[in-house]
């Protein structure tokens, strides 16, 4: 592995989380990710998350393995596979990098001095204060850009448009409780389809499209979370990571190579 003496910690293995996780992996850096006992990744195909209910995801030629043991998960990563931890703070894994790759749109707990590198996905984050350096995410000229001063922009609470197709791409919960969908993630569904019921309450697909997206139906919701995706272009690719994901991966990598150049 070219970069095995420069472990990393990703901390969420969500959809950009995993385009993260790709191009870390594919350069040779080993990584350990960790997630939430109850992932609420969406995109599950491209979601290195699906790991944590599933035992093992494969998403593209990347496989990731869920781990119970941090000395388990070191040998997994350092051995060429991701490993997947369930693991709310910080595991000693020995990692001298760390990106937080949650998206929470504020900052939870990362610390500047967690690691030698510590990387930030989003707003939410100061570089220079928060973490070394922050990745913007917004969509435009800005995306994928390495920020080692300053913030990236301010979440608009607005998904990116899609041939016109904006907020409602997103489906929300209608109530507490957990969803029986009753379409599968791919699948092509027209304007008012029923698309899935959580606690008596139905979920219908806005427009023609495929879905693009479902939570887990193993996991429990609250009212009004994001628990699926549908997009308009009928022939969009499900098990792929975004160009988004891929881009923001891109300055990680970047970050990451560039501080690895310049501290050698």
């Amino acid at each position: 592995m070219l970069f095995a003496r420069f472990p990393v910690l990703v901390r969420g293995g969500g959809d950009l989380g995993t385009g993260v996780i790709l191009r870390l992996h594919r350069a040779g850096f080993p990584v350990v990710v960790t997630e939430l006992a109850q992932p609420l990744a969406v995109r599950r195909r491209a979601a290195v998350a699906g790991a944590v209910l599933d035992g093992e995801a494969v998403v593209e030629d990347m496989r990731a393995v869920l781990h119970h043991d941090v000395d388990a998960a070191r040998s997994c990563a350092a051995s060429g596979s991701v490993a997947v931890l369930v693991h709310d703070a910080l595991p000693d894994v020995g990692a001298r990098i760390i990106v937080d790759a949650r998206l929470a749109k504020r900052n939870l707990d990362t610390r500047i001095d967690d690691a030698e590198l510590v990387i930030a996905l989003g707003p939410g984050f100061t570089a220079g204060q928060d973490c070394h350096a922050v990745v913007e995410t917004a969509r435009g000229p800005h995306l994928g850009r390495v920020l080692r001063n300053g913030s990236a922009l301010a979440d608009t609470g607005v998904p990116d448009p899609v041939e016109g197709r904006a907020n409602e791409r997103v489906l929300r919960s209608p109530a507490v409780g957990t969803v029986r969908w009753e379409v599968d993630i791919g699948a092509i569904v027209r304007s008012g389809q029923l698309l899935g019921v959580v606690s008596g309450e139905t979920i219908r697909a806005p427009f023609d499209g495929v879905v693009r997206g479902l939570i887990s139906d193993r996991v429990r919701v609250e009212a009004g979370l994001k628990i699926g995706d549908l997009d308009p272009r009928v022939d969009t690719r499900v098990d792929e990571v975004s160009d988004k994901a891929l881009a923001v991966g891109g300055g990680v990598l970047e970050a990451v190579l560039s501080w690895i150049s310049a501290s050698t």
